[in-house]
C-alpha cells in the first residue's frame, strides 16, 4: 500500500475501525493507521477524532482494543491535550483487567490477563501530566496497589516475564503521577528485593527502575538503604548490570554519601573492564566536583583518578583541576606537595607529567623549605621524565623549567646553565611549537629582573560550564513515540548546583562549585549599548557572537601559555540591555528601585506581603524571601566578592500538586553581565529547587535587573516581574582611611569613570 493517502482513504479507516465490521479487520484498520501516523503525523486530524478514540476504548473484544491502545499510545506522545476523554476509559480498562472480568482463556497468559493491554494502558496514562479527578486517581491507585502486592519472583521465567513487564510499567506509572510517600516506599522495598535476586535480567531491571524512581522527590534517603547491594552489583560478571549499577550510584550521590561512594569507584577502578574505565572516571570526576566536602579531598581523588586509570582520563579533567587549584590559593601549596608525591614513583601516566609539571611550575616555590622541595631537585625529578613524553608534553614542561628558573632566589648558575642547555637543545626542533617555547624563553631568561614581570603567575581562570557534565549525557536512539520517562526527565532537567553549607577543613568556603566564581571574561566586557540580544527560553538575554571560540577551545592555551596573561573568554556573555528605568522623582533611592513601573499584569495570584518592602530589606542583606504566593515562594541567598557576585534563587513549590511551564528570564541593566542556570519547567510538589545566578558589575549605575517569573498551577497563569537585589552598594568594599589620608585620595581621581559624584535629597532611610 503507497503511504500517499487521500481524504477518502482516511476517512475509509475511521469507518473501518469504528463500524460493526469484523473484529479481524477493525483489529488491522488500527494498526493499519498507526503505522501511516508513524511515516507522517499529520494524517490524523484532533479534531472530531478524540471522540472516536474515546469510544473505540469501550470495545468488548480485547483484540480490537489492544490495537486501539497501541494507537492511543502514539497519539497521546504527540499531544495529550486532545484526549483527555480517554483517560477515565484507561482506568476503567485497568479496573476491568485487575479484576479478571470477562477476560477470555485465549487472552490470559500464565494467569495474567493480556498483559500486553495492561502495559500499554499504563503506558498511554504517563503521558498525561495529572490525574484531576479523585475517584478516577483513587480507582488507579487501587489497581496499582494490587499490582504491586501480587507480583513475586517465580521459576517459570515466561510468567516472570509477563508478571515483571506489568509490574514495572506500573512503578513507572506511580512515579508519574507522584504517589504518596508510603506506596513509593513500597515501590523501592520491592525493588531493592529484585536487585538481590540471582536471575540476572530481574536484577538488571531492578537497577533500571530504581535510578528512574530517583527522579522522584522524597525516595532517595529510601534507595540509599540499598547502597551496600547496589555496590555488590558493581562487581556482577554481566556488564550490563555493572553499567546500571555505575549509573545507580551517580544518580543517588549526594553530599551525605559522596565520599563512600566516590571512593568505592576509585577502589573498583583498578579491577573494572576496560570498556568502563573512561565512564567511570568521568563520574567518579563529576561527583568529586560537585559534592567534595573539602577542598583538598577532590585534589586527591582526580589525582588518583589519573594515576590508576590515566589513559581513560581526558583532558578536560585535570584542565578542570588546574583551574580549580589556580582559583584556589589556600590549596595551590597542598596540590604542588601532591604532585612532588606522583613524581617519586619510577614509573607514573604522562598525563600525570602533565599536571604535576604545571603545578609545580607555577607553585614549586611555596615548597622551598621542605626537605626535596629545592628547586634544583623539582627540577631534576620532572627532568627525568622528558624522555619519556610525547612532543605534545613537552611544552608543558619547557614552560615548567622557565617558572623554576624565575623562583630561583637568588640565582643558581649550575641550574641555570642546565636549563639553558635544555633551551639551546631544542631552538631546532622539527615541532614548531616546541622550538617557539625554546627560543622565547631562552631570551625571556636572560632579561634577570624583568623575567619576574613577564612570567608571572597565572591569573585566576573564568569560570566556563563545565565540559565533563556534557560528555556524561548519553546520546538516546529515537523511537516511534517519544518515551513518557524521557518527557518527564527533560521536564525536571536542571542545572541547579548542590549548595552546601559546610566549611571545608582548610577554612576556605565554597563558591559556585568546588570555588569557582562564574563569571565572563574581561574580555567580553562590551560597552556597546547597541548590540542586540536573542531572549533564550529559561535562560538570559545572550548575545550571538559568531567569532567567539567554544568555551573550552582555548584552555589548553591557557594552561600551556608562558606569559599571565588575562584568560581567554569563555562562552558568550549576556547582552547589555537597560533595565526599566527608576521612577522619577521619588524621594526614596530605594523605594524607587522596587516600585519601578513594569507592564500591567492580570494575576489570579495575589502576592502575600509586600513586594517594596521585601525588595529594601535584601537591598541591605544577602539572604531572604524575594517574592511569595500562595503556590509559590522564591527566596535569595547571595554572596559578594569585589564586582563579582553569586546568587542563589530557591524556587519552593507550597502545594501537593506541581507548578508547570515554569519560565525564569533576566533582564539585566547595560552595567550588569548576568547569567541564570536553566530552570526547570515544572517543579515537584513540596519540593524546592536552586538555580545560581552569576552577576558581573561593569560600572557604576542605580538601574537595576528584573527576574520576569511566571508559572501555571491548574488553569491558572501567574507572571510576575521582580527588581533583583544586585544593586550597587552590594558590590562596594569599605576601607579605612584617616581625614589626612582621604582627602588627598579623593583629588588624585581625576574624574569620570573613576571619579563620580552625585548629591541626593533622601527623606526617609529604608528600614534595616
Amino acid at each position: 500500500m503507497g503511504l500517499a493517502m487521500d481524504g477518502l482513504w482516511f476517512h475509509w479507516l475511521l469507518i473501518q475501525i469504528s463500524s460493526s465490521c469484523r473484529p479481524l479487520v477493525r483489529k488491522k484498520a488500527a494498526l493499519c493507521l498507526l503505522r501511516l501516523y508513524r511515516k507522517n503525523p499529520d494524517v490524523v486530524n484532533v479534531d472530531g477524532w478524540s471522540d472516536r478514540m474515546a469510544q473505540l476504548l469501550d470495545e468488548r473484544d480485547l483484540g480490537v482494543l489492544t490495537s486501539s491502545m497501541s494507537l492511543l499510545v502514539a497519539l497521546v506522545s504527540n499531544n495529550h491535550d486532545a484526549y483527555w476523554s480517554c483517560l477515565p476509559k484507561c482506568v476503567k480498562i485497568l479496573e476491568r483487567l485487575a479484576r479478571n472480568q470477562d477476560v477470555p482463556q485465549e487472552y490470559t497468559y500464565y494467569g495474567i490477563p493480556t498483559p500486553w493491554l495492561q502495559v500499554k494502558t499504563m503506558r498511554a496514562l504517563q503521558y498525561f501530566p495529572t490525574i484531576e479527578d479523585p475517584n478516577t486517581r483513587r480507582s488507579l491507585f487501587e489497581v496499582l496497589q494490587r499490582i504491586l502486592m501480587g507480583t513475586d519472583v517465580v521459576k517459570n521465567v515466561n510468567k516472570n516475564n509477563a508478571s515483571h513487564a506489568v509490574l514495572f510499567e506500573a512503578l513507572a506509572l506511580v512515579m508519574h503521577l507522584d504517589a504518596e510517600k508510603e506506596m513509593m516506599s513500597q515501590c523501592v522495598a520491592l525493588l531493592g528485593k529484585f536487585i538481590a535476586v540471582r536471575e540476572p535480567n530481574i536484577r538488571y531491571l531492578g537497577l533500571e527502575n530504581m535510578t528512574r524512581m530517583l527522579m522522584v522527590s522524597d525516595v532517595q534517603d529510601i534507595i540509599k538503604r540499598h547502597q551496600a547491594q547496589i555496590i555488590t552489583s558493581l562487581k556482577d560478571p554481566d556488564i550490563s548490570i555493572r553499567r546500571r549499577a555505575l549509573d545507580l550510584l551517580y544518580g543517588m550521590c549526594d553530599v551525605s554519601n559522596a565520599k563512600d561512594i566516590v571512593e568505592e569507584l576509585l577502589q573498583y577502578l583498578s579491577s573494572a573492564d576496560f570498556a568502563m574505565r573512561e565512564e567511570l572516571s568521568l563520574k567518579a570526576a563529576i561527583l568529586a566536583e560537585k559534592f567534595a566536602p573539602d577542598l583538598s579531598w577532590y585534589v586527591d581523588v582526580i589525582l588518583q583518578l589519573i594515576d590508576k586509570a590515566g589513559d581513560f582520563v581526558s583532558d578536560d579533567i585535570w584542565f578542570r583541576v588546574v583551574q580549580f587549584v589556580t582559583n584556589n590559593e589556600d590549596l595551590q601549596p597542598y596540590a604542588a606537595a601532591k604532585a612532588r608525591e606522583y613524581l617519586d614513583k619510577p614509573a607514573i601516566h604522562e598525563t600525570m607529567v602533565k599536571v604535576s609539571a604545571y603545578l609545580l611550575g607555577e607553585y614549586s616555590h611555596l615548597l622551598a623549605r621542605r626537605p626535596g622541595c629545592s628547586p634544583k631537585e623539582i627540577f631534576g625529578i620532572i627532568h627525568e621524565k622528558l624522555p619519556t613524553v610525547s612532543t605534545s608534553t613537552v611544552p608543558i614542561l619547557l614552560s615548567t623549567y622557565a617558572k623554576i628558573l624565575m623562583h630561583t632566589q637568588p640565582s643558581d648558575p649550575e641550574l641555570q646553565n642546565q636549563i639553558w642547555a635544555i633551551f639551546s637543545k631544542y631552538e631546532s626542533c622539527i615541532d614548531v611549537e616546541i622550538q617557539q617555547r625554546a627560543v622565547e624563553y631562552f631570551a625571556l631568561s636572560r632579561k634577570g629582573a624583568a623575567l619576574m614581570d613577564i612570567l608571572a603567575e597565572m591569573p585566576k581562570f573564568p569560570e566556563r560550564q563545565s565540559s565533563l557534565l556534557k560528555k556524561a549525557e548519553d546520546a538516546e536512539v529515537d523511537t516511534a513515540e517519544q518515551s513518557a520517562i524521557k518527557l518527564r526527565a527533560q521536564q525536571q532537567t536542571s542545572n541547579a548546583l548542590v549548595v552546601t553549607d559546610q566549611r571545608p577543613a582548610n577554612g576556605t568556603p565554597h563558591v559556585g562549585q568546588l570555588g569557582l566564581v562564574m563569571v565572563p571574561s574581561s574580555a567580553n566586557a562590551d560597552h556597546n549599548l547597541e548590540d542586540q540580544g536573542l531572549a533564550q527560553e529559561n535562560g538570559t538575554l545572550s548575545k550571538v557572537d559568531p567569532q567567539s571560540p567554544s568555551p573550552s577551545a582555548d584552555l589548553l592555551g591557557d594552561l600551556l601559555g608562558p606569559l599571565a596573561i588575562e584568560g581567554p573568554p569563555g562562552a558568550a556573555a549576556p547582552t547589555e540591555q537597560h533595565a526599566i528605568p527608576a521612577s522619577e522623582g521619588d524621594p526614596n533611592p530605594a523605594d524607587a528601585l522596587a516600585l519601578a513601573p513594569v507592564d500591567e499584569q492580570t494575576n489570579s495570584v495575589q502576592p502575600i506581603g509586600n513586594i517594596a518592602e521585601r525588595f529594601n530589606a535584601l537591598c541591605l542583606k544577602d539572604s531572604g524571601v524575594l517574592y511569595e504566593d500562595p503556590n509559590i515562594q522564591i527566596g535569595i541567598k547571595a554572596e559578594w566578592r569585589a564586582h563579582h557576585g553569586r546568587l542563589v534563587l530557591f524556587l519552593g513549590n507550597k502545594n501537593t500538586s506541581s507548578l508547570a511551564s515554569v519560565q525564569a528570564l533576566i533582564l539585566p541593566p547595560s552595567h550588569l553581565k548576568m547569567e541564570l542556570s536553566l530552570v526547570p519547567e515544572t517543579i515537584p510538589p513540596r519540593a524546592q529547587v536552586q538555580c545560581p545566578l552569576e552577576v558581573m558589575n561593569l560600572r557604576p549605575s542605580r538601574d537595576v535587573a528584573v527576574l520576569d517569573f511566571s508559572y501555571k498551577f491548574g488553569t491558572s497563569s501567574v507572571n510576575v516581574k521582580l527588581r533583583l537585589p544586585a544593586v550597587l552598594n552590594k558590590f562596594l568594599h569599605p576601607i579605612a582611611v584617616t581625614a589626612e589620608e582621604f582627602f588627598p585620595q579623593w583629588r588624585s581621581l581625576s574624574g569620570p569613570p573613576l571619579k563620580l559624584q552625585e548629591v541626593v535629597c533622601i527623606s526617609s532611610l529604608p528600614p534595616p
